[in-house]
């Protein structure tokens, strides 16, 4: 079973890295200090990744090799690992989505040269693709009618202010679920796969090591998200967070899992929109791009070369 500290390490690696998408924007915000955000985090994470983390773990079965074995499984959770673990240390948000099935892809590359079922590829990359523009328009609705809402039903901004504040904290606690939910496959999904783990147990081991992600190492990237890509106050960051949890948790129903960085970055993104163009920060958003598209190439490469010197 030594095999599994590839899953616990990809995990504490999600948690560091994705954590900062369901509370980041409340943390620069002021609305919420970072020690009880992560604390939430955690707890919520690991209820999420028991209650619905079952649900994502088939799609880790239909693109694993049907000759998976735990070796191929240590092997693609320790680099898509190491890869979150790169952007982790330079504050990028990252998609561990996309790591872990870099990893796949370079692991079965280098076992048997073959590539998983186009039709399942096709589905994940347009749900990669969808999520993002997906978040960056429920957020711009949100924020338009939130602002309507304002102007109508609250005459006292203080009243509003105070509604915003509980609103950010309850939508960072739904997000911490969602996040643990639908990202908890891509941590030990592959141990599911290979047939080590049952989707349980997968799900429970990974949530820990998520929490434990939350609450040790996620300060730099929860940076980035709130306050790098523009400034957001406790208005913009209850929507942002509400968004990015919705649309995460859409797609664990249809058992997809998907990055919470893209969406979060969407959201906040929608929002940045809504304010003006220019409240957006081009020069992180090319620099986050750049860390998505490199993310699956990074990881796979890693894992190719792995797979050919242990395999």
């Amino acid at each position: 079973m030594w095999q599994i500290i590839g899953g616990l390490f990809l995990g504490w690696n999600l948690g560091a890295n994705d954590s900062a998408n369901v509370f980041g924007p409340a943390v620069a915000a002021r609305v919420i200090r970072y020690s009880y955000a992560v604390i939430l985090i955690a707890i919520f994470a690991l209820i999420g990744s028991v209650i619905e983390g079952p649900k994502c773990m088939m799609l880790m079965k239909d693109v694993s090799s049907e000759n998976a074995v735990p070796l191929m499984a240590f092997i693609t959770t320790l680099c898509a690992g190491l890869t979150m673990l790169i952007l982790t240390l330079i504050s990028v948000p990252a998609s561990t989505s996309q790591a872990i099935m870099g990893g796949i892809i370079g692991s079965r590359l280098a076992t048997d040269g073959t590539l998983p079922e186009m039709s399942v590829l096709l589905k994940i990359v347009i749900c990669w693709t969808v999520t993002p523009v997906g978040a960056a328009l429920v957020a711009y609705l949100l924020y338009m009618f939130a602002e309507w809402i304002q102007g109508r039903l609250f005459r006292k901004g203080t009243v509003f202010q105070r509604v915003i504040m509980i609103g950010a904290v309850v939508s960072g606690i739904y997000g911490s679920y969602c996040l643990g939910a639908n990202n908890v496959a891509n941590t030990t999904g592959v141990y599911f796969a290979s047939g080590q783990l049952s989707a349980f147990w997968a799900s429970v081991i990974g949530g820990v090591a998520i929490a434990v992600g939350a609450l040790t190492f996620s300060r730099g990237v929860m940076q980035t998200v709130g306050e790098r890509i523009t400034r957001l106050g406790p208005l913009a960051a209850f929507i942002s967070i509400l968004a990015q949890a919705l649309t995460v948790h859409i797609y664990t129903q249809i058992r997809v899992p998907v990055s919470t960085s893209q969406a979060v970055v969407g959201a906040v993104v929608g929002i940045g929109l809504r304010r003006g163009i220019r409240a957006v920060s081009r020069a992180m958003l090319i620099t986050i791009v750049i860390g998505w598209f490199a993310t699956p190439v990074c990881a796979g490469i890693f894992s190719y070369i792995l797979t050919k010197l242990l395999g």
